[in-house]
């Protein structure tokens, strides 16, 4: 629910955000929307406890964000030289993500909200990501999104805030997901994106043909699992293998996802051009996948091709953090609306409601 007690100069807000959804603990203080600027961005990774398990244990992650998440919220505000006086809201990601975490996050951000006497903001995870290039380059609605992460991979149509429509999505894996899965397949350390794509550096691309799924399909829908079992298929093949038969492998494997995520973007900015043929197209990646360099020059040489503009957000706000989170407060604040204390988290949540669920193979449940 949500009530509609915002008064305040809707052109100078200043939100504290709180971002728990995975393994990252984080708080940030943004001030906008005219003169956007971000005060503080503190995030606490939670690499180290969980790289012995090879990936995110939900509960240990929501106890490392109860141990940091006071501290956390605190260096934020001393980064920031704010005190409460000079908030003029609280936002916190509600969902989606591990259920756990965005409790601990969102239970905060209330008892901070009530104490201090500010409002609350709900915050969607994906919409956070979805508008920090309206944070980093003041970009005009309507604009395409490819988000890529860890737990989605969409092409999103974004016309407004909260205002989003599907076109296209992964039917099985997500990316970030298959990187990992394949990091792990290889014996490479967590976090596995990061550890493909240093490896790749080394790799010789040519080495090995991996395919491109659903490259030649109409429309906008992905798949991933595929490439990642031809990929083990190829190195099973091939054990005992040696570094630089796994360098190859993350060379054509990261080639290959670069591929179909330029291939579906020329797809995705055609069909903007129809929609919106008086608009100048642009492009935006957001999610933690937007941190590979490859992908990232692939992209941008297929939104040259298309003469249309491409953004990728700074590094440091691909990865989950909280100045996407109280952007997206600030950009909801102006609105009007806010929050009451009845908001409760979501572990599903899309961005595109209407859209109907996808299916992959061997899932038990709906991608988000």
């Amino acid at each position: 629910m949500i009530s509609d007690n915002t008064k305040c100069d809707t052109q100078s807000l200043t939100v504290l955000g709180i971002e728990t959804s995975c393994d990252e603990t984080a708080a940030s203080v943004v001030r906008g929307p005219a003169n956007r600027k971000i005060l503080s961005n503190v995030i606490r990774s939670q690499i180290d406890e969980h790289v012995e398990f090879g990936g995110v244990v939900p509960e240990i992650a929501a106890r490392a964000h109860i141990d940091v998440l006071d501290r956390i919220v605190k260096d934020a505000m001393k980064d920031a030289s704010c005190d409460w006086n000079d908030i003029d809201a609280v936002a916190a990601t509600a969902g989606p993500g591990l259920i756990g975490g965005v409790i601990v996050g969102l239970m905060t951000a209330k008892a901070i909200a009530m104490a201090a006497g500010k409002p609350l903001i709900a915050v969607n995870h994906l919409e956070g990501h979805a508008l920090t290039a309206r944070l980093t380059d003041d970009l005009a609605f309507p604009f395409l999104l490819l988000l890529v992460s860890g737990g989605h991979s969409q092409f999103l149509l974004v016309k407004n805030v909260g205002d989003y429509q599907r076109l296209g999505t992964t039917i099985d894996d997500a990316i970030g997901e298959a990187f990992d899965k394949t990091a792990k397949l290889l014996g490479l350390p967590y976090p596995g994106g990061p550890a493909v794509e240093r490896m790749a550096k080394q790799g010789d691309v040519t080495r090995f043909k991996l395919p491109r799924p659903l490259l030649n399909r109409p429309g906008l829908d992905m798949s991933f699992a595929g490439l990642k079992t031809a990929l083990r298929t190829q190195a099973k093949n091939l054990e005992p293998i040696d570094e630089q038969t796994v360098a190859d492998l993350c060379a054509a494997f990261q080639r290959a996802v670069a591929d179909v995520l330029a291939s579906r973007t020329k797809t995705a900015l055609a069909l903007f051009a129809e929609s919106y043929p008086g608009i100048a197209p642009t492009i935006v990646v957001a999610g933690g996948v937007a941190a590979n360099q490859e992908i990232r020059s692939a992209l941008t040489t297929a939104a040259d091709e298309a003469g249309a503009r491409f953004i990728a957000p700074p590094m440091q706000l691909c990865t989950d953090n909280a100045a996407m989170i109280a952007w997206a407060g600030i950009e909801r604040l102006r609105l009007g609306p806010v929050d009451d204390m009845k908001i409760a988290p979501r572990p599903r949540w899309p961005l595109d409601q209407t859209a109907g669920s996808v299916l992959g193979s061997g899932k038990k449940g709906a991608k988000v």
